[in-house]
């Protein structure tokens, strides 16, 4: 007898619930994906214990059918494809037809569901729903199916309203190996929590609630828009530290097949005969990513949705951290929230049980068309870092956008009634929720850290808290009052403050050094810090590229030549990049085994820093695990040019060289920060300043 068999169909089915059914978050994904094809306007979502013990997922969708409701129990069965043709343009988040029975087959399932007034056949025409049964209403009837462990232990007819709603409890019940490796309930309900919020991010026209046990964690209606949806959940001041972006891009058909020519025709036209449809469309970028100064240790805080579809992605990853290249340190990533949408046909979803895995036809094009806008948009954003802010700012490896909550205090003289000061509205309930006490004056956007998120409001889920803030402004005042000092500045003639850009640079009058480092300047936006080096390292980083790509760089000849000892990676880098070195200026020729010799050097680098500046050079890119290609190397080469000719710390400078230095800077494209991603100037803003000075 052979040793080869067929498995079992249950086993089968455990078997791809390791695949699809990772930990609750994956149970929640799968359902809420199969509720937004399902056309739901609304989706509540409950959760116990984290999803071990109850999750449940209720919708406003099209429902189902008895017929297909116990069909879509079976492996492999699904109304979203019909043939193998429909993977090339799968417009739906689900098609695999795997998550029911491979979720039903690891806990204890029960699904109600009814199709409403009307539903559609697996052959796309309408049906009437089910009569009900004598002495019933007029209203369809739904199904009640109940499936323990795979195995179907209850089905039958009940009046529900229309929907679906699917309650799993006891997940991998039935596998306690696999329940063993869940984390605690805090960790599980925070990849939900996580994952509702940004499904409800992607989708603002729709109504998002996710509660557990009896704790509101996120209620979100439908508003007009994203950034509408982004004030909703995490308020003004996360508002505030994104950059929308937005773009359009006609796609090209390069490289891709035509279809045969006995279906060419019908791709001609459409089903009315007027347009084209086998044009390749267009793709449509939207969303959000961070000032330079929000910056993550991981990419964890990276975000992107295709068609609707929250994925993971090296190339669009990739894309974002060239955008960012010489903006902010390389150690270190942004916050994106980032929206991609294109015909179907461009981008296959057939990758990854899970789907969170996908991939473009022309990935080169999507890669470039990320990569330039979100660098565009902070070109013309060209945010002007906060003084306040940049002080406690440092890399987290935490997602989000914030530090973590912080209650409100209230002050000793404001008591309730009862003579006993007041209580937040809000604590956090052993790290599952926020607890609901009695209607006192709200936290200040206490925040919940999600590990797989954004941070999220506290009271986000509770819209009224903030129509309690007129109802207490009177007894907690907003500032110090004057006893007779002059009263805060008049801004009568803005009373709309705009965020200042680094556009305002050109403005700026400087008013001396501090330790002859640092500049300080003023405007009418404020005062205003400058690091002298890395201003200069800016100005002649982007003045170097601009040479080298008109082949027009300075460079001056040593008085004697330097002879450099290479080591046997230095040497093997220094082959690679010698052409491109000579492009920047350096003249060099072999002087021995190992050993080269540099006969002219960039001009404004010093002769005993060309040494260093070459050896720092050539270990920098040794150490690189993945190769560079030519454009990296230009920016090494320049940023390592810049940096060694730039004016100095504890250097002092003159009036009038201090003016140059800001004019220059002004006239650059990124002078928010140097090549290597440091800060170049701090605002401090009269509003800041006011406010140190209590005067509003």
């Amino acid at each position: 007898m052979g040793r080869i068999h067929v498995l079992p169909e249950h086993v089968a089915n455990k078997i791809a619930a390791g695949e699809v059914v990772e930990r609750p978050a994956s149970v929640v994904k799968e359902l809420l994906e199969n509720s937004l094809d399902a056309g739901a306007t609304r989706i509540k979502i409950n959760i116990e214990a984290g999803g071990k013990k109850l999750i449940q997922i209720t919708d406003n969708g099209c429902g189902m059918v008895r017929d297909d409701a116990m069909l879509a129990f079976e492996r492999h069965a699904t109304s979203k494809i019909k043939d193998a043709e429909d993977l090339l343009s799968v417009a739906t988040l689900g098609f695999r037809g795997e998550a029911l029975p491979s979720i039903a087959s690891v806990s204890r399932l029960r699904l109600e569901t009814c199709a409403g007034a009307l539903s559609r056949s697996s052959s796309g025409s309408v049906e009437s729903p089910p009569k009900p049964k004598d002495g019933l209403s007029g209203a369809p009837s739904g199904t009640i199916i109940e499936i323990n462990g795979g195995k179907m232990a209850r089905v039958e007819e009940a009046g529900l309203p229309e929907g679906t709603s699917i309650t799993v409890r006891d997940l991998f019940f039935n596998i306690p190996a696999r329940k063993k490796f869940l984390k605690a309930e805090s960790t599980e309900l925070s990849h939900i929590a996580s994952l509702v919020t940004h499904y409800a991010l992607a989708h603002p026209e729709k109504h998002f609630e996710l509660h557990s046990a009896t704790n509101a964690m996120l209620v979100a209606p439908p508003v007009a828009g994203y950034s509408e949806r982004v004030y909703q959940v995490f308020g003004k001041e996360t508002l505030d530290q994104l950059i929308a972006v937005a773009a359009v891009q006609p796609l090209e058909r390069v490289g891709l097949p035509q279809p045969p020519p006995w279906r060419r025709h019908e791709a001609e036209e459409d089903e009315e005969g007027k347009r084209d449809v086998s044009a390749p469309g267009e793709m449509r970028l939207h969303g959000f990513v961070s000032k330079p100064e929000i910056q993550k240790l991981n990419r964890n805080s990276i975000f992107v949705f295709v068609n609707g579809r929250l994925i993971r992605d090296r190339l669009v990853q990739h894309g974002l951290t060239e955008a960012y290249r010489n903006i902010i340190p390389p150690t270190v990533y942004p916050v994106v929230l980032l929206f991609l949408e294109m015909p179907p046909g461009e981008v296959d979803v057939n990758v990854h049980p899970s789907k969170t895995e996908v991939r473009f036809r022309q990935s080169t094009v999507m890669h470039d068309f990320v990569r330039d806008t979100v660098r565009a948009a902070l070109m013309k954003a060209r945010p002007a870092p906060q003084f306040t802010t940049e002080i406690h700012a440092h890399a987290t490896a935490g997602s989000g956008l914030t530090p973590g909550a912080r209650e409100w205090e209230p002050p000793s003289d404001l008591t309730s009634a009862s003579g006993a000061a007041m209580r937040p509205m809000y604590d956090p309930a052993g790290g599952a929720g926020f607890a609901l006490q009695a209607p006192v004056p709200p936290p200040v956007s206490a925040r919940f850290q999600f590990v797989g998120g954004i941070a999220v409001e506290a009271n986000a889920a509770i819209p009224v808290a903030r129509g309690l803030e007129g109802r207490f402004a009177e007894t907690i005042p907003e500032s110090i009052p004057d006893n007779g000092c002059a009263p805060a500045i008049d801004d009568s003639a803005n009373t709309i403050e705009e965020e200042s850009t680094l556009a305002a640079l050109s403005s700026l009058r400087p008013l001396g050094q501090i330790r002859n480092s640092f500049i300080l300047a003023v405007n009418e936006d404020g005062l205003w810090i400058i690091d002298q080096h890395v201003a200069h390292e800016r100005v002649l980083f982007e003045r170097i590229l601009k040479q080298r790509a008109t082949q027009k760089v300075e460079s001056q000849r040593l008085l004697m030549p330097i002879v450099l000892e290479l080591s046997p990676a230095q040497q093997a880098v220094f082959t690679e990049i010698a052409g491109e070195l000579q492009h920047n200026g350096f003249e060099a020729e072999p002087f021995g085994a190992r050993s080269v010799a540099v006969k002219v050097a960039p001009a404004g680098v010093d002769a005993a820093a060309v040494e260093r500046m070459l050896h720092e050079l050539l270990d920098q890119i040794a150490r690189e695990e993945q190769s560079l290609n030519l454009e990296k190397i230009r920016g090494r080469i320049a940023a390592s040019i810049a940096c060694h000719a730039a004016i100095k710390v504890n250097m002092p400078l003159e009036q009038n060289k201090m003016q140059w230095l800001l004019a220059e800077l002004a006239k650059t494209d990124h002078p928010m920060s140097c090549p290597h991603g440091r800060p170049v100037v701090l605002r401090y803003s009269v509003k800041d300043i006011q406010k140190a000075f209590k005067r509003i």
